[in-house]
């Protein structure tokens, strides 16, 4: 194999037909003013055409999902590796996404925390435990006489498939009914489901009606529910559903949860995020604020300030409903809305509540009366915002929302069951807003009792190991719950950096850009030491940089000018640092 990556005739954009020769697995560093070439050399031709030979190499099914690159205007390329872009337009704009699931370190801590997390009821604290079925018995027998219910038997919670195997088998096990998605079957009928959607399947084991002398035959059929899986539900008609684990549960609260998986601890899963929120900790909303800027105007002055409801032309609905509104409830149009009380103004912003206004139409409009129900500005506006399927609807709609914090997680993420369950006395959620630096500190402090050590050790040496990577770029005060959408284009870049380091690759051609960027003095070495680790692991880098100590650092310099634009795109100098400095044409061996 050629221990160099040889370029032959690269003219991509402002590229003069330039050959050079690059030494692989070394820390190479490509230079020049703004607008020189290089970019266009690493990224454009040496990264492309790496990233198209690899994709080339994979099967057509598998190209069907990789966008294949053109290939770059080049004559031939020589010696080249797979090639990963480590560039500064990746961060991700998904309110889901954050730097602990970017870096996979918030896997890992699903996976430490369904392993050695201790339960805790959510609304008393106290440590739960697991249930046995004489206590789930007394539980049952607490309803009122004459209560009737169904005791099912869960088979799958938000799974997909169509569970054909599963059905014949409660069939020969001699079940008669089986409850999907809330509705029952009988098990000798034709069951089609969607195996493309998510399903809760359940085999109902026995119907029973609370009275005297009914517990022997409610423990049989609990043993037989649990026999099946690990839950039991029960179903109380005309009444809420109760679930039972002999895992875990508080006996004071009915409050029960099944054995912990990894999925319960992911916002993104509606097993574990918060349903109100579906798992994005915060709501978008119409903000009355917004809606109506100016609390010094009054209706007829246009104080309400949102689409649809902004015209006062006599012949449109908007204002037909302020003048029905107005006579109705006796409410003034012509004084300022900060003089209007609060459930005036709020008539206006939330509608009349099914209480019917008279609405005239004007003579233009043929005239005449009627009456209905008024929804109200916000509510109007909200409805139109999930109805449309206009985008530039939708767009005018949002520029009258703002978000704020989930009122039931209170920007948590996750269901209460699970954010009471916790590690050396955090949750889940309290350990991501802790900063990497913090995290690692409380890792290290970490005191856990010898079977839980030796369950979670490796977990732990693994979360330890890439919260290290990512002090080691420099971004020891991230916390990671942050979200991955306001980073900065240097930091998204180094988180990159970091988790490559953790997948410990070998043999790939790393190319960065500017990853300095927006990175303190202080942190430049920890970054370039990142670089060399990178390097040594038997990797090639090349780094499109300005920045001095990184070129001092490098194995190999290209510099590539000598102007910008059609200046530029020549290979003014390759070698080492100290003959780049020796170069009296580089402008940056000058500098």
């Amino acid at each position: 194999m050629t221990d160099k990556i040889i370029i032959k005739g690269a003219r991509a954009n402002n590229l003069k037909n330039i050959d050079v020769e690059i030494p692989r697995d070394k820390l190479v560093v490509m230079t020049g003013v703004s607008g020189s070439g290089k970019s266009s050399l690493a990224f454009d031709t040496i990264y492309a055409d790496g990233q198209r030979r690899y994709v080339e190499s994979l099967s057509s099914y598998a190209r069907m999902f990789l966008g294949q690159m053109e290939k770059p205007d080049v004559d031939s390329i020589e010696g080249l590796s797979p090639a990963i872009s480590i560039d500064q337009k990746t961060t991700s704009k998904n309110p889901r996404s954050t730097v602990g699931t970017v870096t996979e370190i918030y896997d890992y801590l699903r996976l430490l925390y369904a392993r050695i997390g201790i339960p805790h009821c959510p609304i008393c604290n106290r440590e739960i435990s697991q249930q046995s079925i004489d206590q789930i018995v007394d539980t049952i027998m607490s309803l009122p006489k004459g209560t009737k219910l169904q005791l099912l038997a869960p088979l799958a919670r938000n799974k997909k498939g169509q569970f054909k195997k599963e059905f014949e088998s409660a069939r020969k096990s001699g079940y008669v009914r089986v409850r999907v998605d809330g509705i029952i079957y009988d098990l000798n009928e034709t069951i089609k489901i969607d195996k493309n959607k998510k399903h809760n399947i359940e085999i109902i084991v026995d119907r029973i009606v609370i009275k005297e002398n009914i517990e022997s035959r409610l423990t049989d059929s609990l043993e037989t529910v649990f026999s099946l899986g690990e839950l039991a539900l029960v179903d109380v008609i005309d009444g809420e559903e109760m679930l039972f684990s002999q895992n875990y549960a508080c006996p004071d609260h009915n409050i029960s949860i099944g054995e912990l998986e990894p999925v319960m601890f992911s916002f993104n899963n509606p097993v574990g995020a918060c349903p109100k929120c579906t798992g994005l900790g915060t709501f978008r909303h119409i903000d009355p604020e917004i809606v109506i800027p100016n609390k010094e105007l009054s209706i007829l002055e246009g104080a309400i300030n949102a689409h649809g409801w902004n015209s006062l032309d006599e012949n449109s609905i908007a204002m037909m409903y302020y003048n029905a509104i107005s006579k109705k409830y006796n409410i003034p149009l012509d004084i300022p809305v900060k003089k209007l009380k609060k459930n005036q103004l709020d008539i206006f912003l939330y509608g009349t509540n099914d209480e019917k206004v008279t609405i005239s139409r004007p003579s233009s409009l043929g005239g005449g009366t009627y009456e209905t129900a008024f929804e109200g500005v916000i509510n109007n506006l909200e409805r139109r915002y999930h109805e449309t399927n206009s985008e530039s609807s939708r767009n005018e709609i949002e520029s009258y929302m703002s978000e704020s914090e989930c009122p039931e997680c209170h920007g948590k993420r996750l269901k209460p069951e699970y954010l009471a369950v916790t590690v050396g006395g955090m949750n889940i959620s309290q350990l991501t807003d802790l900063s990497v630096n913090d995290c690692l500190d409380f890792f290290e402090k970490l005191q856990l009792s010898a079977q839980d050590m030796l369950i979670g050790e490796r977990i732990i040496k693994e979360i330890k190991e890439r919260l290290g990577f990512l002090k080691s770029v420099g971004l020891d005060y991230l916390t990671l719950s942050r979200a991955s959408g306001t980073l900065s284009g240097g930091e998204s870049q180094r988180i990159r950096l970091a988790t490559q380091i953790g997948s410990s690759l070998v043999g790939v051609l790393y190319i960065l850009d500017e990853p300095s960027i927006g990175l303190h003095q202080r942190d430049n070495d920890k970054l370039i030491a990142t670089l060399k680790k990178l390097r040594d692991l038997g990797n090639t880098l090349i780094v499109v940089e300005h920045d001095d100590d990184t070129m001092l650092t490098a194995d190999y310099i290209v510099d590539i000018g000598v102007g910008a634009g059609v200046n530029g795109g020549e290979v003014v100098y390759a070698g080492d640092v100290a003959g780049l400095m020796k170069c009296e044409k580089s402008i940056t061996g000058q500098y």
